[in-house]
């Protein structure tokens, strides 16, 4: 009996490994979180970066080439604007917005505690930083630059793959506000009362 009443008390006690190890997965929920929105933007990135490279050097000096008939086409073009031709005369401006955008990310992404907007701010950093990257790199000069631009679809303006990463973070945004979930993980005040 004594031991029965021993063994309650030690795992009770403040100090003992049960609610420590209770607390764990909610200490290492932000780690997680933190990688899944790092690991995401790491893999879009370098693919954006990639495939623009490899447009560069395959399709700059070549006509329209017909990946998947009726849906696909690869073709090349520099974007000096925005995404659907907008904007072509403000590169230093889309430059610094993009810049802002970026800073906003990282500072929203050091709260993320739900795995969707996780992945939605990872897309949406990779897609910032893709075609930023473009446009400091790249001619006709710093901040000025044009964005390589190469996949077409029918009835759609030319795209690279920020700009998708783009599309899907705020289709994911739209979704969880929708859904009342923050990147704290939590419904909002509506949702709960």
């Amino acid at each position: 009996m004594q031991a029965a009443r021993g063994t309650p008390l030690t795992t009770g006690d403040d100090d003992s490994p049960e609610p420590a190890d209770d607390a764990a997965p909610e200490a290492s929920s932000p780690e997680r979180r933190a990688g899944l929105f790092v690991g995401v933007c790491a893999i879009a990135y370098v693919l954006d970066v990639v495939t623009k490279i490899l447009a560069v050097e395959l399709l700059s000096d070549r006509g329209p080439v017909e990946l998947i008939p009726g849906v696909l086409t690869l073709t090349f073009t520099r974007n000096p604007g925005a995404a659907f031709g907008l904007a072509t005369g403000m590169t230093l401006v889309l430059s610094l917005v993009a810049a802002a955008v970026v800073v906003a990310v990282i500072r929203i992404a050091t709260r993320l505690r739900d795995p969707l907007w996780a992945v939605a701010l990872g897309l949406l950093l990779a897609g910032a930083l893709g075609n930023l990257t473009d446009r400091v790199f790249r001619d006709p000069g710093i901040l000025r630059g044009h964005v390589v631009d190469f996949l077409e679809l029918p009835n759609w303006p030319i795209f690279n793959i920020a700009d998708m990463c783009i599309t899907t973070a705020a289709a994911v945004v739209v979704v969880q506000s929708l859904r009342g979930i923050g990147p704290e993980g939590r419904r909002t005040v509506a949702e709960d009362a």
